[in-house]
């Protein structure tokens, strides 16, 4: 718990979480006044605008979450804070652990700015509740995996820069597929490639809730990636952690 309490001051005191959500709060209130007033986003119904809403939440939420993940270790080795922590008479896996934590309550802060947003452009349509709670489940699940990525490369890497660089290349990596052209979604390939990435398959469970209306448990399955890349990803953190935390990375600088 010690160790969760520091890492929470260090990310919230030192202003750093404030300030990276704020930003985004300022990226989400542009794209919904957009979506909500510009006559080119007119076509957007209530649920679309909702669910794009969600989508940016979850996306950017995920990110924030593998930036801070991603400084964990390899930004505390540039800072030389390393040794001291090290030195601390705290399991390693129980540190990789804190700084997990701190890094995930960026998501549950990016989801409750959302909220506000999502109410305004779904009041009427009956689906603000029902898209809140998937936005939750589902970015929960994305937030877990990204961050737990994040803490991996940090142990490994060498220097912070060369962290920051292999975290967002594989974000971008998870993301590709959503810029796949329709016909290729619908085919099986497509339909196999955003099942087992967890991002896509994420952000689409919380899509055919919100737009199509199904039920909760009528899409499920579309959780099955998500879920297991978010276990797997904490049980590889924790093991990397305990076993290769130390003051010199291994990738290259």
């Amino acid at each position: 718990m010690a160790v969760v309490e520091q890492e929470l001051r260090d990310l919230w005191a030192g202003a750093r979480g404030l300030l990276l959500s704020f930003g985004f709060s300022v990226l989400l209130s542009a794209i919904a006044y957009l979506t909500a007033t510009n006559t080119d986003l007119n076509f957007l119904e209530q649920r679309e605008a909702v669910n794009l809403t969600l989508q940016v939440a979850i996306a950017v939420g995920g990110l924030l979450t593998l930036l801070v993940a991603a400084d964990a270790v390899s930004g505390e080795r540039e800072r030389g804070t390393l040794e001291s922590l090290l030195l601390t008479p705290v399991p390693r896996a129980r540190l990789v652990a804190g700084k997990l934590l701190a890094a995930l309550t960026l998501w549950p802060v990016s989801l409750a700015i959302a909220v506000p947003y999502v109410w305004v452009l779904g009041r009427g349509a009956g689906i603000v509740g029902d898209a809140v709670a998937m936005g939750l489940a589902a970015g929960t699940l994305v937030a877990v995996a990204l961050a737990s990525l994040g803490i991996v490369v940090s142990v490994f890497a060498a220097s912070n820069r060369v962290s920051l660089s292999v975290s967002l290349f594989a974000l971008l990596a998870l993301y590709a597929p959503t810029q796949l052209p329709a016909g290729v979604e619908h085919g099986w390939a497509g339909e196999l490639l955003l099942r087992v990435n967890p991002v896509t398959a994420g952000e689409h469970y919380v899509g055919r809730v919100v737009v199509d209306g199904h039920a909760w448990g009528t899409d499920a399955a579309w959780l099955a990636s998500p879920l297991a890349a978010a276990v797997a990803g904490v049980a590889a953190a924790l093991l990397v952690g305990s076993r290769f935390l130390r003051l010199e990375g291994t990738g290259p600088r």
